[in-house]
């Protein structure tokens, strides 16, 4: 593990090596292959080092946990080679629901006890973050100490400045102190043993500290050398399903074109622009043609179809991508109307044209089934309209199963069930007679995503049974299964937060559920 660790190492371009009185590891609760995709966990990377009294050294949850475990493998930090565990300070990122397997792997892999009642004052002081703060939490709060909500851009510094100014977090009483100095310091940090299940407000970084950008590129990551950086953050729309609508930190939040152009290093070949709404930006086509002029490749994270236009096809086309990706995300207009998406089939059709004008190699359209109220009425259109895009240009279709998300709309909302997903995922690939490419995500996971998603701490315990029987999706569901149907279903609810549900979702045509 330490050779392949070394030879990571030596084909990364920005490494920081550094060392510092109050260092802390970063353990990314994912292979190393994937954390290092992720443009948040090497943005916080680059500030914590930038401090001159700080570092921060990586480490990964082991790419072969079962050798690890066969070898007696000791966890290491990529730039010190030291022992996750000694470190007094572990900090996390957790991208989405399912990544809370690699959450408890990583703690006991590092030779720490993956529930907080089973640690005491000489453990490492564990602090999360990362995307699922926007939505819900609570399953991880059982494995952490604190967790810093929203945009952690600056409360990070705010935390560590807390906690290593304390007298010692690490003595009898010291961890309740620095806790309760937390609490009040950053309002933002949500303490599980001082909040119980009522969450604090998002923060909001200040718009001086943006943009995002990646420190390291690396050829052993799903996005091989590319370098990731943000035109924006936040989107403007209100699609009903999404964590990230307007109303989520004030909406969206723009980048200067010349700003963004700057940042992208000499070294750069490939370049990524990642927001939650970057074909919104009102430069997006210079942004792209000025990158390109440089001879780099271009790709976006979320292409709109209400903003595919000409001039910005033919940039993404000269900027080296064959592939024209968007999004419809209902199976029919009456559902992509329910949920406030905007991409009426015109719209959709103008994109198969675009793709086709520009010499595309194909149209992919991102797609979810089991939306609340959908019928096989809803798919048998999306077969009838797949199949007029793809006399048009080559088709293919990404499905997800719908899982309602806390903090949207949508939130509360039942899962459609395994059975529908897949019986209405057959009934399309039957429809479609092979004339469109169809690739689906498990049904059966995206229920566990669902659980979780809509779950509280009792369901983030449960995760610890399914990882101990296997990890395989019984031993989820039954870890799921034997959870007390008394169990405190608590409503996820942040001060200035509240809303009606069920008059939002009798709003918008949807069943209502309590």
């Amino acid at each position: 593990m330490l050779r392949a660790m070394r030879a990571r190492v030596s084909d990364e371009n920005g490494t920081i090596v550094k060392d510092a009185p109050e260092a802390i590891a970063m353990l990314y609760p994912s292979p190393y292959t994937v954390g290092m995709s992720s443009l948040g966990f090497q943005t916080i990377y680059r500030a914590i080092n930038e401090t001159k009294s700080r570092a921060a050294h990586r480490a990964f949850l082991p790419d072969d946990l079962n050798e690890f475990a066969r070898t007696g493998g000791v966890l290491l930090t990529y730039e010190a080679e030291r022992p996750v565990g000694d470190y007094p300070i572990i900090a996390m990122s957790v991208a989405y629901e399912l990544e809370l397997a690699g959450v408890i792997q990583a703690l006991e892999a590092a030779g720490i006890p993956a529930l907080r009642e089973h640690r005491d004052h000489r453990s490492p002081f564990i602090l999360a973050g990362g995307p699922l703060t926007f939505s819900n939490p609570l399953p991880l709060a059982p494995f952490v100490d604190a967790i810093l909500m929203g945009e952690a851009d600056e409360t990070v510094h705010q935390t560590l400045d807390v906690l290593f100014g304390a007298e010692d977090f690490s003595s009898p009483g010291g961890r309740d102190r620095a806790l309760k100095n937390l609490a009040a310091a950053v309002p933002s940090a949500y303490i599980p043993e001082l909040h119980g299940d009522e969450m604090p407000g998002i923060a909001r970084a200040d718009d001086a500290v943006l943009p995002a950008y990646s420190q390291i590129t690396t050829p052993h990551t799903e996005l091989r050398d590319m370098f990731l950086i943000e035109p924006e953050r936040g989107c403007h729309r209100g699609c009903a399903y999404c964590v990230m609508r307007r109303s989520t930190n004030g909406g969206m939040r723009v980048l200067a074109e010349d700003h963004v152009v700057s940042l992208v290093p000499d070294r750069a070949k490939r370049v990524g622009l990642v927001g939650a709404a970057t074909t919104d930006h009102p430069r997006i086509t210079p942004i792209i043609n000025r990158l390109a002029d440089r001879g780099l490749e271009v790709g976006l994270s979320s292409l709109r179809a209400d903003r595919l236009t000409d001039d910005l096809v033919a940039a993404l086309r000269r900027a080296g991508q064959t592939v024209l990706t968007t999004a419809s995300d209902g199976a029919s207009q009456r559902l992509r109307d329910t949920v406030k998406r905007r991409a009426p089939e015109n719209i959709l059709l103008n994109a198969a044209k675009l793709a086709r004008k520009h010499k595309m190699k194909r149209l992919k359209l991102y797609m979810m089934l089991g939306l609340p109220t959908e019928t096989d009425a809803d798919v048998d259109e999306l077969i009838s309209f797949s199949l007029e895009l793809s006399k048009i240009v080559p088709l293919s279709l990404g499905i997800a199963p719908f899982c309602a998300k806390r903090n949207t709309p949508l939130d509360g909302a039942e899962y459609a069930g395994i059975g529908v997903v897949d019986r209405r995922l057959k009934r399309l690939r039957k429809g479609v007679k092979g004339r469109v490419d169809i690739r689906s995500t498990s049904a059966r996971w995206a229920y566990i995503e669902y659980v979780l998603a809509q779950g509280g701490r009792a369901e983030g315990r449960a995760v610890v049974d399914a990882v101990k029987n296997g990890g395989k999706f019984r031993a989820w569901k039954d870890a799921f299964d034997a959870l007390p149907d008394d169990r405190p279903r608590r409503a996820l609810v942040r001060p200035g937060d509240r809303i009606d549900r069920g008059q939002m979702q009798r709003k918008r045509g949807l069943p209502v559920t309590t």
